[in-house]
């Protein structure tokens, strides 16, 4: 399990400096808030979704708010390092490269308690279903889909994991490419671009397949799990520190009364999920040493 725990308070609003009488209106000076999405899934799904989180937040922070999704992870973390963006929704492995980037710049202030209650997910490996691959041991000398190199379950953990029981993907297959979303590796599984692709994957209720039966990009039952990581956190919304006080006090609670203030729009957002929970760098730092040995792995190969 690389999941740490959260108390389930709001560190996020009790550290924060008082004195709002004092300071000057954030909103003299942020006419217009961003919010980032990174491509877990296309554009055109991604942006509809987030449409009540877009009119909820214009409501309550009184300013312009925006959504709109990068064209892949590492986009949304330069928008937010280069300030064209003051918030984002960020895999793990993204916000392990945003805090590589920004420092503290950056910083996690909540994540999805998903359908089940539960505040992390999973990267499995998926076949096609009538694929007479069985069990991961089968897959030698076959070909994978990865999504992104900045993914968490698309790409870093799984890599991690199987070289960890003896399967690096750099010798274990015999090709391995990046799709660019979770949603195109489904796709290239099902139509035998790929023998086998990972993607996240929370239950069987939600994870990234099952979305697309649901959104009728693909028939029901049309792949199957034969690996699957352990625990992972769930993927953290951040924001960015350099950044008012008072704004960080008002997205932050906004954020935590949206569940009760605007179920329908916070169910469509997060696909069904049950809340949130308080999310602080400190959940992530298992997450960013797999990173690191990911990235030394690679400096030693150039080498």
């Amino acid at each position: 399990m690389i999941l740490r725990r959260t108390a389930l308070a709001l560190p996020a609003l009790a550290l924060l400096p008082r004195g709002a009488g004092a300071e000057t209106d954030w909103r003299t000076s942020l006419r217009e808030v961003r919010y980032g999405m990174i491509s877990v899934e296309n554009e055109r799904d991604a942006i509809t979704r987030l449409q009540g989180l877009q009119g909820y937040m214009t409501r309550e922070l009184r300013v312009p708010f925006r959504v709109f999704r990068g064209s892949d992870y590492a986009a949304v973390v330069e928008a937010m390092r280069s300030g064209h963006s003051e918030l984002a929704y960020l895999g793990p492995a993204s916000y392990g490269l945003a805090r590589r980037v920004m420092g503290e710049r950056v910083a996690p202030i909540f994540r999805y308690r998903d359908n089940a209650g539960l505040e992390g997910y999973h990267s499995v490996m998926i076949v096609k279903a009538d694929s007479p691959v069985q069990r991961l041991e089968e897959m030698r000398g076959r070909t994978l889909a990865f999504s992104d190199p900045n993914s968490t379950s698309g790409f870093q953990v799984p890599g991690w994991f199987l070289r960890r029981q003896g399967m690096d993907p750099a010798n274990f297959f015999t090709r391995t490419g990046f799709s660019g979303s979770h949603e195109q590796s489904v796709v290239a599984v099902i139509n035998g671009t790929y023998d086998a692709a990972v993607v996240a994957y929370s239950n069987d209720a939600r994870n990234t397949f099952q979305r697309m039966v649901e959104k009728g990009m693909i028939p029901a039952n049309s792949v199957r799990v034969i690996w699957r990581s352990p625990l992972i956190p769930n993927s953290p919304i951040v924001i960015r520190t350099d950044l008012p006080a008072a704004f960080r006090r008002d997205v932050t609670a906004a954020f935590a009364a949206m569940p009760e203030r605007d179920p329908e729009g916070f169910r469509q957002m997060s696909s069904n999920a049950q809340g949130l929970a308080p999310a602080t760098h400190e959940d992530y730092l298992d997450i960013m040493a797999i990173l690191e040995e990911n990235a030394q792995r690679r400096r030693e190969r150039r080498s």
